[in-house]
């Protein structure tokens, strides 16, 4: 019989995020108004781990699977959905390397974003090429190695990181077939990192773009994505589902606050001499947020699972799929009906809700959209062949990465 009932050890674990996330609540205007978590805070986040959860142990990862750090991202997120993307550590960065690279260069990767470091993925731009599919980013072989020119947004901790994974086209020719990976440093020569951009919620995200002029790199910074023995391709599509479920996790989190927050305060308000909970409307309204909230929670779990116990390919990213674009919308109704049922008080400040709501919009922007999975989905589903044309894009709809 299958279980997704956590395990003891997984349960010691749960246990002590959930310690971490009420300090975490406890300080989240303070983390708001510093666009950063606190040295403190990020420094016990570091101590548990929290950064290299799903990142394998051969490559310097805690070797914990998917489904481990779906389980602890959620129980952060009740705290603060915003504060998991100021911990450091490698982040997406480390789950690209873990796919697209060998374990010698994903291991000499991970060497570069330890201790209080950052790691970012540029994937992003603002507007597609003008006249064929694929990215605007170039790289070139040059002299043994290849040269990078071009610009990348929408990068989660850009200003942050001390290495970068930047996806190119190398193959113009080829459209999305001709795309490629590589390992740039911060401090590599052509590299510009411009101004961290404002955004509506998940203030602690630094989000920005990069200026590449020129930039550098050897053949062995290439990450070519043959490690799991078939392409490229199906490499980067593993890395950007793997990281949207670690998203939606987050997601999750922040639909079980808003839903748990908003049904304490409908039982306390009263009106006409009774809670408004005891008024249908609101009953009801409350009680579907929780229907989606532990449903968005289940199926995102059981995807993590599912790559954790290499299920079949396909089944694993149709599961994914359904659940990242399912957990985000969801968040959104989680989020939107906590300040409906607030009332007027859920627009203002003096209460969590208004920014539990601009959190889960900005979150529905992270990883991959639910219009982006729902077409992956669909992809899945009638056979269309699988390509990073699919993925979150300037064609398409951009997302953080």
């Amino acid at each position: 019989m299958i279980s997704f009932e956590p395990s003891e050890d997984q349960r010691m674990m749960i246990d002590s995020a959930r310690g971490f996330a009420k300090s975490l609540r406890a300080r989240m205007r303070e983390i708001e108004k510093a666009r950063a978590v606190p040295d403190d805070l990020r420094k016990a986040a570091l101590e548990m781990g929290l950064g290299t959860l799903a990142i394998p142990e051969a490559i310097g990862g805690a070797g914990l699977g998917l489904a481990t750090a779906i389980l602890l991202e959620e129980e952060l997120a009740m705290g603060d959905a915003a504060a998991a993307f100021g911990f450091a550590g490698p982040g997406a960065f480390g789950l690209a390397v873990s796919e697209l690279g060998t374990v010698e260069q994903a291991t000499q990767a991970m060497t570069k974003v330890q201790g209080d470091a950052f790691g970012a993925v540029a994937w992003g731009e603002r507007s597609p090429h003008r006249e064929r599919p694929g990215m605007t980013t170039v790289a070139t072989k040059a002299d043994g190695g290849y040269v990078i020119r071009g610009e990348k947004a929408y990068v989660l901790n850009a200003d942050r990181a001390s290495a970068f994974v930047v996806f190119a086209q190398v193959e113009e020719s080829r459209g999305w077939d001709g795309i490629g990976a590589f390992l740039v440093d911060k401090g590599a020569a052509g590299l510009s990192i411009g101004p961290r951009e404002t955004t509506l919620g998940l203030d602690a995200a630094s989000v920005g773009s990069l200026e590449l002029d020129g930039v550098k790199v050897s053949e062995s910074a290439r990450l070519m994505g043959l490690t799991g023995g078939d392409s490229f391709d199906a490499a980067t599509i593993r890395f950007f589902v793997k990281n949207a479920l670690v998203m939606a996790a987050r997601a999750n989190g922040l639909s079980r606050t808003a839903v748990e927050t908003t049904r304490e305060y409908v039982e306390t308000r009263k009106a006409f001499g009774k809670p408004v909970a005891h008024f249908q409307a609101v009953a009801f309204t409350v009680a579907d947020r929780a229907m989606d909230s532990a449903a968005a929670s289940a199926m995102v779990l059981r995807a993590g699972w599912m790559w954790d116990a290499k299920v079949p390919e396909k089944d694993a990213l149709l599961a994914s799929a359904n659940a990242i674009s399912f957990a985000l919308e969801a968040a959104m109704r989680c989020g939107d009906d906590a300040v409906q049922l607030h009332g007027g008080a859920g627009f203002m400040r003096d209460y969590p809700v208004e920014k539990m709501m601009r959190d889960s919009k900005q979150l529905q922007l992270c990883g991959m959209p639910s219009a982006c999975a729902d077409q992956l989905a669909a992809a899945v589903l009638v056979g269309k062949r699988i390509d990073l044309g699919l993925l979150p894009n300037a064609e398409s709809q951009s997302a953080l990465v």
